[in-house]
């Protein structure tokens, strides 16, 4: 195993304290593993709190910001944060206007949020929580009740936080939330497996010339292996496979995704692809968006998220964002 770290024990501490040196905008509590916009609570404002494992970086950590996430809790790698994180960021970040937390559907993740609501409204703060489940390549996996909630985790955090910003009332910001993950649907690739520190070799064996179709973002293997296709083909399969599942009536919200070990050239070259094929069966695409925002850390591959789109979410989407990953307008 060759990795840039000092010892696995230590993998998640040791990048939030270079997370803390590089971006004296945030808060970042080491100790009990919350990151923060440093001006929270925001007065009047709705906070979002999200988390998960980590070794899918830049998400949650890196979309905490203005615009964005109010906070965000990291848990080990490939595992869920506790629930005394989730409480911990909630007080940090309400205002009194309420939390949305963000949870992508894995049981872990599902289990531990749904605790920490329970008592973060027994110390009197008011949650609404939407749950990202996008993923069209399961009914179910080895870490779900149901699909997996991947690409689409950042169309939801994006615009529910531009909708918070604004200072929209809890509900609507909720509402609005729920609306993207409706809208929204992912489909993942794996050219090359995942290798976890604590584990120290990939998760599963993908022998050169061959890939998985529709893997998750934990090392779990897809659910077809074929030999390896081209950047056209792959395009192809994962549009098609998308659209089979959801059928968009107006323009899209377009998210090529690296899962951490393809480069930005191929990516480049795929999102040419996918946006050959959407315009081959109709789909018009309003926004673009291409590179690694939802990872497997060192896994080889890409995913495609679409979220149809309407005037209020390409609006929101537009918005002004500032964060460590994502950051445009003022």
């Amino acid at each position: 195993m060759r990795m840039l770290i000092n010892v696995p024990e230590t993998v998640v501490p040791d990048a939030l304290r270079g997370m803390a040196a590089a971006h004296p905008e945030l808060t970042v509590d080491v100790e009990n593993r919350v990151i923060l916009r440093r001006d929270a609570p925001v007065a009047g404002k709705v906070g979002l709190v999200s988390g998960g494992g980590s070794g899918h970086e830049p998400l949650h950590g890196g979309f905490v910001g203005p615009g964005m996430l109010s906070a965000a809790c990291p848990g080990e790698v490939f595992t869920s944060p506790v629930p005394t994180q989730m409480v911990r960021a909630a007080a940090a970040v309400d205002s009194g206007q309420g939390v949305l937390f963000v949870v992508k559907n894995y049981t872990g993740d599902v289990l531990n949020f749904d605790m920490a609501a329970e008592l973060a409204e027994e110390e009197g703060v008011r949650l609404a929580k939407v749950l990202v489940d996008d993923d069209v390549a399961v009914a179910d996996s080895t870490f779900t009740a149901g699909r997996r909630g991947t690409g689409a985790t950042l169309f939801v955090e994006k615009i529910a936080g531009a909708a918070a910003e604004e200072g929209a009332p809890l509900e609507q910001v909720a509402a609005v939330a729920r609306r993207v993950n409706e809208r929204s649907r992912s489909f993942g690739v794996a050219l090359g497996a995942v290798t976890t520190p604590a584990l120290g070799k990939p998760t599963f064996d993908l022998p050169p010339g061959e890939l998985e179709l529709g893997i998750g973002i934990h090392g779990e293997p897809g659910r077809e292996r074929r030999a390896m296709m081209t950047s056209r083909e792959i395009a192809d399969y994962s549009v098609d496979t998308v659209l089979e599942d959801r059928r968009p009536t107006g323009p899209v919200l377009l998210l090529v995704n690296g899962m951490g070990a393809t480069p930005l050239l191929e990516l480049y070259g795929f999102a040419a692809e996918v946006h050959r094929r959407l315009a081959e069966r109709g789909v018009a695409v309003a926004r673009t968006l291409v590179g690694n925002y939802v990872t497997s850390l060192d896994m080889a591959g890409c995913s495609v998220t679409l979220c149809q789109a309407d005037e209020e979410l390409l609006r929101l989407w537009d918005a002004p964002v500032r964060t460590a990953a994502l950051r445009w307008g003022r």
